[in-house]
């Protein structure tokens, strides 16, 4: 098995941004301590308040990053697709997490230990600079995404949200039907409504043309309505 591969798996190619500013030293390190872990559909990859261990990466799948909030209710924060990290931040900050994580779907997920990502930044400027560009990525996310839930009426909340799940996993084959299933709780959470809200606004979305439904699957009639929606907020 070449150095670069962990259980059938190209970390050269899957962890390709860290791999290339790594040392060779650095890569076996890496590669002796990585573990592949496949989750299945709904399985929490991390729960709230658990002490933070892993830098995590998404190989195959798609998992939400949410937190339990008033009355019980789940608030989708983020989603996360390939190939893309998680489970960082509140090792940082030397704090429990605040919010959990779960398999959407069956998903593979790549742990590495944070003590390793750690003593490897403290040697390595690169590598130091590219977690800096991913924590100022995050938080313009979630600066942007904080104005648009509490500033946007519904319909411009619902219409982001079935954009942002657009340009996150794409389409199908028909270059229509956006590439997730969502179920109307999960996407009222990630809209931050309420689930008689979410299934009132698509009903009105699809009355209007702008989409079509068929179960869980979300076709987009009109992308140029809902992007104007999601502007008019």
């Amino acid at each position: 098995m070449p150095a670069k591969r962990k259980n059938g798996i190209d970390l050269s190619s899957s962890l390709s941004d860290i791999w290339k500013v790594l040392s060779d030293d650095e890569r076996e390190v890496l590669r002796k301590n990585a573990r592949i872990v496949n989750f299945k559909k709904n399985e929490l990859i991390y729960c709230e308040n658990e002490i933070p261990k892993d830098l995590m990466c998404l190989f195959k799948g798609k998992v939400k990053i949410f937190r339990t909030g008033v009355g019980g209710r789940n608030q989708i924060i983020r989603m996360i697709r390939p190939v893309q990290y998680f489970g960082y931040r509140a090792y940082f900050a030397h704090e429990p997490y605040v919010t959990a994580a779960a398999a959407f779907e069956p998903s593979t997920v790549c742990m590495i230990p944070m003590e390793i990502i750690e003593k490897m930044l403290l040697g390595n400027s690169h590598l130091a600079m590219l977690f800096i560009q991913m924590l100022s990525t995050d938080l313009g996310i979630a600066d942007q995404r904080v104005v648009n839930l509490t500033q946007k009426h519904i319909r411009g909340r619902l219409a982001e949200s079935l954009l942002f799940l657009k340009e996150s996993y794409g389409l199908e084959e028909d270059g229509a039907t956006i590439n997730i299933y969502l179920a109307r709780e999960d996407l009222a959470s990630l809209s931050n409504m309420t689930t008689s809200n979410a299934i009132r606004t698509l009903s009105n979305f699809v009355d209007e043309h702008v989409i079509a439904i068929d179960g869980r699957k979300i076709k987009i009639i009109d992308e140029d309505k809902l992007r104007k929606i999601s502007r008019m907020g």
